[in-house]
């Protein structure tokens, strides 16, 4: 039987495992996890240290971690040296990266960007890809315009435009990483990402957007043929109307304030902007590609989600949960390879697993031109 130890994560799970370990800071608060979850008796509560976790580890297991990216490669490592696999929602870093060879070679899958963003919207890419490859044709010379934006915003607008989803730090430190993106056929680089926020109207809707990160790996992971150039490759992140301006005072702050200044000032955000039980939440993901060939032959579409959130559960919850559920159901299943894989990383696995999270809840519309 397989082991997942988990440490916030559904019930689809305890059905799909034949033992589960929920693990805390400390076994009573697993426990009350669970309870809250509806848990109790399905899954086993545990003190999470790393040398408990070791102790448990056996070949075969699936370790998913719902903590900070930087501890991921410490417990990667100690996955490889169990054979156990392990899975995530967060971008892959240098130091995971340097461990998926001998994880391949121990017949580890290490299962990550398996969230939203990044998750669902690599799906939703490899998809119209796939398509626009099928509709215009690799080898013939075109050029594109790529767009993926997701945010998760209130579902009722308020004055500040924004609600916080996750740290309040982590959403400041995010806007003073530098992002670099395609912009008019030329790689470019916005040193304060807010900067660069455009108006981008999504199913009739006007929101604002800006870049985050780095784009330009992309473009070789989704696949788009070498004969295509780029006009426009964003990866970015998508706000209410009105954001930028709402945020003023914030963007600031950002300009002239030290680590120990921004951490203060996350604070006095989470303070003056509480997230209350009776807040509803919305998710919105619009990825668009456009590939414009040489020879007149045109090819557009998109996919959109857009969600809110209910008594039950949080729209953001929704969407970060169940993909990385249904990838820890398919590590299980034994049809993900051992080594990396990001969410599903070809279009005939990325359509497979839309379909499955269409059934789980989780809804999205396609649009295609010709």
């Amino acid at each position: 039987m397989s082991l997942i130890h988990i440490y916030k994560r559904q019930s689809m799970l305890c059905e799909a495992a034949g033992r589960v370990l929920l693990w805390h800071r400390t076994e009573d608060r697993a426990a009350e996890a669970l309870a809250r979850l509806g848990l109790t008796g399905r899954a086993e509560p545990r003190a999470y240290t790393p040398d408990a976790l070791a102790a448990e580890l056996a070949p075969g297991d699936v370790v998913v971690s719902m903590l900070p990216a930087a501890e991921h490669a410490g417990l990667l490592a100690l996955c490889v040296r169990e054979r156990a696999h392990f899975a995530c929602s967060s971008y892959v870093s240098d130091a995971v990266l340097e461990q998926v060879p001998a994880a391949e070679r121990a017949g580890v899958v290490v299962l990550t960007e398996a969230g939203l963003d990044p998750g669902i919207d690599h799906l939703f890419a490899h998809g119209l890809v796939a398509r626009a490859r099928r509709a215009i044709g690799d080898d013939t010379a075109a050029s594109y315009g790529f767009t993926s934006y997701c945010g998760g915003v209130p579902a009722v607008a308020n004055d500040f435009r924004y609600r916080f989803s996750w740290a309040p730090a982590g959403a400041l430190n995010a806007l003073r990483s530098p992002a670099r993106y395609v912009e008019d056929g030329a790689e470019t680089t916005a040193g304060r990402p807010w900067e660069a926020t455009r108006r981008h109207v999504v199913d009739g809707e006007t929101f604002e957007v800006y870049p985050n990160r780095d784009s330009v790996p992309f473009v070789e992971q989704y696949g788009l043929p070498s004969a295509w150039k780029a006009r426009t490759f964003v990866r970015g992140t998508l706000r209410l109307d009105g954001w930028l301006r709402a945020w003023d005072d914030v963007f600031a702050r950002l300009r002239s304030d030290d680590d120990a200044k921004i951490a203060t000032l996350a604070q006095e955000l989470a303070a003056k902007y509480p997230t209350t039980d009776a807040d509803r939440d919305r998710v919105v993901l619009a990825v668009s590609l456009d590939v414009r060939g040489e020879a007149g032959q045109t090819w557009s579409g998109g996919y959109l989600l857009d969600l809110v959130g209910d008594e039950e559960e949080s729209a953001m919850a929704r969407c970060v949960s169940r993909p990385l559920a249904l990838g820890v159901r398919h590590v299980l299943d034994g049809s993900l390879p051992p080594g990396l894989s990001r969410a599903a990383e070809t279009a005939a696995r990325s359509e497979e697993w839309l379909g499955e999270l269409a059934r789980e809840g989780v809804h999205f519309t396609l649009r295609v031109d010709q």
